[in-house]
């Protein structure tokens, strides 16, 4: 049943003012009256604050260098202050979750997802568990072995951390999260995707919820030991990650912007710049690739 609902999830893919920005506007002689806008970026901070701000600087340069624009990394405390301030027009491209992506494209009708990870197309959610339960990797979802541990989620708009977890929770067991578990259900409301691990690692949590990506890159880096907090489910494949941007910013950086933009994006190899997402290459992406995260969250009524 789930295999079949998420099938169809892959199938499908899965307005606000610029405030502030003015644009090139040449004088007789090709001369500049005006000093172009800076492009304001942010992301949704599915880590810790502190190392997001680091990764987020090779992107700056480069941007800078290849569009010949200012670039500014503005930091949105949580995730729904990154789609707030989308909206508002603060910032002009966002790194954004599937869910947060939706939200603010829904917010901003012009708005466009031009970029995506190499992955995100085929995204999924790791179910982890404190090695005192004694819960090791099963093929199906170990609704009994769980109901009665305590559990987390991640960031309550995460698409990996909460959205999709708490789908296929209700495609599995015709419940929500909250009907299913019967000890109170948390949320790491800072921290992201890290705190859910560093939580179930340290025991103060038994199970959690956790982004894929972040886990084996925790894993990789000596973070996290696999052996403390060990997988114990893998969800389904869904579309994840994507760099939104506001539709009109070729009024205020030149007609053909995001569309240069989106090629020096999907064009860039440097490993630096791409730890910014991390990810090894970026693709394109449309606002149709995330049709079936829209669907899902209308479904469990997180969206209307």
């Amino acid at each position: 049943m789930v295999k079949t609902a998420v099938s169809s999830l892959i199938g499908i893919g899965l307005a606000g003012l610029l405030v502030g920005c003015g644009g090139k506007e040449n004088g007789e002689g090709g001369s500049t009256g005006a000093v172009p806008p800076a492009l304001v970026i942010t992301a949704i901070p599915d880590e810790k604050v502190s190392d997001q701000e680091a990764r987020f600087q090779a992107l700056k340069a480069y941007l800078a260098e290849k569009l010949d624009i200012k670039v500014e990394f503005s930091i949105s405390k949580d995730y729904a202050a990154s789609v707030q301030r989308f909206a508002n027009g603060e910032v002009h491209m966002a790194w954004f979750g599937g869910f947060t992506g939706v939200q603010a494209r829904e917010r901003v009708k012009t708005a466009r997802a031009i970029a995506q990870g190499n992955l995100d197309p085929q995204f999924k959610s790791y179910f982890i568990a404190n090695a005192s339960t004694g819960l090791s990797k099963s093929e199906e979802f170990p609704a009994e072995a769980i109901k009665d541990l305590t559990f987390t989620f991640g960031s309550p708009s995460s698409t990996s951390g909460r959205l999709m977890p708490e789908y296929f929770i209700k495609q599995i067991t015709g419940k929500s999260a909250a009907d299913f578990f019967s000890k109170e259900v948390q949320f790491q409301k800072s921290g992201g995707h890290v705190a859910t691990a560093e939580a179930v690692q340290a025991g103060s949590v038994q199970v959690g919820a956790i982004n894929f990506k972040t886990y084996d890159s925790m894993v990789a880096d000596g973070r996290l030991d696999p052996e403390k907090a060990p997988i114990i489910w893998v969800t389904p494949d869904y579309a994840d990650y994507n760099l939104t941007v506001h539709g009109d910013l070729d009024k205020h950086f030149g007609e053909g912007f995001i569309d240069d933009l989106q090629e020096v994006l999907v064009g860039c190899e440097d490993r630096e710049v791409l730890k910014a997402f991390n990810r090894d290459k970026l693709i394109p992406a449309t606002n149709e690739d995330f049709a079936g995260i829209e669907a899902v969250a209308k479904e469990l009524g997180l969206m209307r």
